[in-house]
């Protein structure tokens, strides 16, 4: 068992947010395999704050989708603060703040990753978050620097979110200026662990049960907060519990894969409506398979698709 704030959490993985993938149908998903923590995609803090329609259809919530959080995302600590009240209100269970977001549409501005280099807005937000919740647990994701990769960058975040009140801290072992490129340095996450009391989570590189046993084991950290590794591979979450268990993790045989991945394709429809279900359908379907032969011959006809009937049979007749 964890602790994150007052969130008690029995496994030590949960799913980093992860805009465009981290919806209901993938949570849902996720949940029936072995989740435990999950976070919706990230909100912009300054939508959310003026009441934009677009940001509500992001932190919807549905029965058995729980404990959730949410990620803000933002540079003003004003909006941050209002935004953070928003989302204690409606009923999450823990919010997160995007320090870490390399996308150049949200660095441009000051916010994600580029508050790494601006400690005295960061406190500022951290402060203004802290003032405006009063139950929930506050955590932050960022990276280990915009262009420095030495590190000195988010043990300097780091060190301010514990001493605003944070409950804990994920570092994703990259450069803003990486990307998702290169390999993830758990260094830095191992430089972070040693100088902090609040939980610390690693976040990178994480691919097979193995990468999450050697991060931990390597860097100290209180967990993994697994990204683009559980993509189309819902079965990492308990594969990861059975290896730091000792055990041998059950591996999904091929219809197993495709049972999920039909399961994750009716629920998008489901929640999203068959016409943002099947385009969703394209993506659901390259991540189950993926390295699959004749995944292209199936990705080619999925995307010709425009029924969920169709992409069903299509899915039902693929041989690997």
């Amino acid at each position: 068992m964890i602790k994150i704030g007052k969130l008690s959490l029995k496994t030590h993985v949960f799913q980093s947010p992860m805009a465009d993938c981290t919806d209901i149908a993938f949570r849902l998903v996720a949940r029936e395999l072995g989740l435990e923590l999950a976070f919706t995609e990230m909100i912009s803090a300054e939508a959310l704050a003026r009441g934009n329609k677009r940001t509500l259809p992001l932190i919807r919530r549905v029965p058995g989708d729980r404990p959730l959080g949410a990620q803000l995302v933002g540079h003003s600590p004003s909006a941050m603060g209002k935004a953070a009240a928003i989302i204690e209100a409606m009923g999450f269970e823990i919010l997160d703040l995007n320090f870490g977001c390399p996308m150049r549409k949200v660095t441009g501005p000051g916010a994600g990753s580029a508050l790494l280099q601006r400690p005295d807005l960061a406190a500022e937000i951290f402060e203004n978050v802290m003032t405006h919740v009063k139950k929930i647990p506050v955590t932050v994701k960022m990276r280990t620097g915009f262009t420095d990769p030495s590190g000195k960058e988010a043990l300097c975040i780091a060190r301010l979110a514990e001493e605003r009140g944070l409950s804990a801290v994920t570092v994703h072992g990259r450069t803003r200026a990486q990307g998702y490129t290169g390999k993830a340095d758990w260094g830095v996450i191992k430089l972070v662990k040693k100088n902090l009391k609040i939980p610390v989570f690693g976040n990178g590189d994480i691919f097979v049960p193995e990468d999450a046993k050697l991060m931990m084991e390597t860097t100290g950290c209180d967990g993994v907060a697994i990204g683009r590794g559980a993509l189309g591979n819902p079965w990492l979450y308990a594969s990861i519990r059975a290896v730091l268990a000792g055990q041998t993790p059950n591996l999904p045989s091929f219809e197993e894969k495709k049972r999920v991945a039909l399961e994750h394709i009716r629920l998008e429809v489901q929640y999203e409506g068959e016409k943002m279900g099947v385009l969703q359908s394209r993506k659901i379907a390259a991540w189950y398979f993926k390295g699959c032969p004749n995944v292209a011959q199936l990705r080619n006809k999925i995307n010709r698709a425009s029924t969920l009937k169709e992409i069903t049979a299509l899915v039902l007749n693929f041989v690997s």
